[in-house]
């Protein structure tokens, strides 16, 4: 497997070519779309060789010993610092090869991607049964998107992986804005594609510092510099500290973080599988894994790792305060992947950089069965996506309810589901772990609180209660078919089972599996973490019934308030109707950067446009240089009568004053050089005298 494991991202794009290009040739040539049946075999059955061969090289590193689970493989050697004769210095040395790393982390990343991206694309098949136009361009890039993920996951240096990196931000924009005739999905990937460049430009200035500071980019060279460089933590705005902060900015506006958040709830404009991989699989969890690959760098930047923390919990609560009050489904659903990837960060900026993959493992299920069991119901109400427009969903959708259902439940925290082991572990870390606060355990409970309700609020709304269909709707609800449910049904399966790969210490079981798997590619990260085992373990069991219970309240709630007694939520709608408003407005953030960036740009751009422009050159020259000119005689006559007087009154007076004081002296050294002997004597006596009386006087 060693040798092999380079053609896991190949065989995507392979189906990219095969569909993309077979797709363009037939139509160019011949007029007709390729067959479906033909598109889909390529598509899936290239994800899938993808997926078997992830599985075995997984298996593979589970036989080996732990500190020897690293695999590297070079394709070809990309850049040659020795072959650009003009170089010199560091430059000449430098080299990048399209080379590839296997090692537990990405090895679980692969699972991920591979497993959940295939579902996503068997799903795609009923999804798009009726797309026509446009079916295999849609396949080919999901392919290509499966393929730059896969890059940026495997690559083994920084500029590979940022290579995937922009290859899936170009992937999202095409998917996203697959709809061309619909405005808002236009908008939607051009606002995704622009926000992401300003993380990306962070990310490049990291690259370039690494580069300076380390003369590499290969993740092995980096990091054992980074441990001969700064043998101990860096103090706020060194070097190490900047680079970390600026690859945080990248990772930021990738995962959608405080301040570049507000790409990704827009992203639901495309076609629901679309939202599906970005949420779950493949785009927003690449700032997470970029994280957590550059953890030797992190673990010595605690100043950073804070900030790390800070903005990650920040996220999450303020996403989680919003998704309380939307009343589009997938827009609930969006709000929920940015509070979660909050949570991620948190752990990530807490040391925990285990628990935050295992959150991001868990979440790639749910959530993907949360967005491809909206696009059922979708579907099924003939695209209505307004949640005030359902209700009573269960009896027409019976597969998509229960799997939704355990779905939500997993991602509420519910015990004995996946995010109740991944949600906690980031609690117990975040109370645990020196980088931890008691801060940031409050607020994570309290999201998590949150998170219960709003995905129950969602439930009910959706499934439960009175109908709210219009009658020409509630006529044809059918449930989805098969090739859309099976999907469903294995997500769900793993929504509650894979969660067990990593079980607490407190259960008694043994140290966590999943943790120890990563521990070698996090070991610098787990220095401080490790003290937090020394914790007893009926605190964590405490803390954890404190979160349950709280996640129990979330749901009681948002039983009373959309279910039994709705008229009470709308009692405490009217009564905090202001505040209702600003959160359902989403903080006005929307509003706030389209005032300053895209309004704003627009009026600096139209006082500065070419009309404008020049009637303030026009104005320049009429009133400066004209005026400068046509006063320049009078100003000469000015600066010569000024000039006049400095020269008589002060010149020439400090020209004689100089002549006349050597003349003064001159006449007192005159009279005393008389050439008699007998007065340079009584001269010569009178000076020492003088010397002598001021050695006493001085006391010397």
């Amino acid at each position: 497997m060693r040798n092999y494991f380079w053609l896991i991202p190949l065989f995507p794009l392979l189906g990219f070519i095969l569909n993309g290009g077979f797709g363009l040739w037939q139509v160019a040539r011949t007029g007709n779309r390729p067959a479906k049946p033909f598109v889909y075999c390529v598509a899936c059955g290239s994800i899938l060789l993808s997926l078997l061969l992830s599985l075995s090289c997984f298996i593979a590193l589970l036989q080996l010993d732990p500190h020897d689970r690293v695999w590297e493989f070079e394709l070809f050697r990309w850049i040659h610092g020795p072959a650009l004769q003009t170089v010199t210095g560091d430059l000449a040395n430098f080299h990048v090869s399209w080379g590839f790393q296997l090692d537990p982390l990405s090895a679980v990343m692969i699972l991920v991607v591979t497993g959940v991206g295939f579902l996503i694309h068997v799903y795609s098949i009923g999804y798009m049964a009726d797309e026509e136009e446009g079916f295999y361009r849609f396949f080919a890039y999901m392919n290509l998107f499966m393929f730059m993920m896969l890059t940026l996951v495997l690559a083994n240096n920084y500029l590979l992986m940022f290579v995937g990196w922009e290859g899936v931000g170009l992937c999202s924009y095409l998917l996203i804005g697959y709809y061309i005739d619909k405005k808002s999905a236009g908008d939607a990937a051009k606002k995704a594609f622009v926000v992401n460049r300003i993380g990306d430009f962070a990310f490049i200035i990291g690259m370039l510092m690494i580069f300076t500071y380390f003369g590499s980019l290969d993740f092995t060279e980096v990091f054992e510099g980074v441990e001969e460089m700064f043998p101990t933590p860096e103090t706020l705005w060194g070097p190490l500290c900047w680079i970390a902060l600026l690859l945080f900015i990248g990772a930021a506006g990738k995962s959608a973080q405080i301040p570049l958040f507000v790409w990704l709830p827009d992203a639901m404009e495309g076609p629901t599988p679309v939202s599906a991989l970005i949420h779950a699989a493949t785009m927003v969890t690449a700032g997470v894994y970029m994280v957590a690959r550059s953890s030797a760098i992190y673990s010595r930047a605690p100043d950073v790792l804070f900030i790390v923390a800070v903005v990650g919990i920040c996220t999450a609560l303020l996403a989680a305060s919003i998704a309380m009050f939307q009343q589009d489904i997938k827009r609930v659903l969006a709000y929920s992947t940015v509070s979660q990837l909050g949570y991620m960060f948190a752990a990530l900026g807490v040391g925990a950089a285990a628990a935050g993959i295992f959150h991001l493992m868990t979440h790639a299920f749910f959530k993907a069965l949360l967005f491809l069991g909206s696009g059922s119901v979708i579907a099924a109400l003939h695209h209505e996506q307004d949640m005030r427009k359902m209700g009573g969903l269960k009896k027409y959708l019976p597969r998509t309810w229960w799997t939704m259902g355990i779905a939500t439940l997993a991602i509420a925290g519910v015990p004995g589901l996946a995010g109740f082991f991944s949600k906690d572990e980031i609690l117990w870390r975040s109370f645990s772990n020196p980088e931890g606060h008691l801060v940031f355990w409050l607020v994570g409970v309290l999201v998590a609180g949150m998170t219960a309700f709003y995905m129950m609020r969602m439930m009910f709304l959706t499934f439960h209660g009175e109908e709210r269909l219009s009658p020409e709707v509630a006529s044809h609800v059918h449930e989805s078919p098969s090739v859309m449910t099976v999907p469903l049904v294995i997500l769900a399966v793993g929504s509650v089972f894979v969660g067990y790969l990593g079980l607490p210490a407190w259960l008694g079981l043994g140290p966590n599996v999943f943790e120890q798997f990563l521990e070698p590619a996090f070991e610098t990260s787990y220095h401080g973490a490790g003290e937090s085992v020394h914790a007893a373990h009926s605190t964590e069991i405490l803390l954890t019934l404190v979160s349950v219970a709280v996640a129990g309240l979330g749901i009681y709630l948002a039983y009373q308030f959309f279910l039994k007694h709705k008229e009470k939520a709308a009692r405490l709608r009217e009564r905090f109707s202001g505040l209702h408003s600003i959160i359902y407005n989403k903080y006005y953030v929307d509003e706030a950067y389209d005032f300053l960036f895209v309004s704003g740009g627009t009026g600096w751009g139209r006082f500065f446009g070419a009309k404008n422009w020049g009637r303030f050159l026009s104005a320049f020259d009429n009133n400066v240089v004209d005026g400068a000119v046509n006063n320049s005689a009078s100003m000469t006559k000015f600066v010569a009568w000024v000039s006049g007087l400095v020269d008589i009154h002060f010149v020439d007076r400090m020209v004689n004053l100089v002549a006349e004081t050597f003349e003064f002296f001159s006449t007192v050294l005159r009279k005393i050089q008389t050439g008699l002997v007998q007065r340079y004597a009584l001269f010569f006596v009178i000076g020492i005298i003088l010397v002598i009386s001021f050695y006493l006087y001085m006391g010397v």
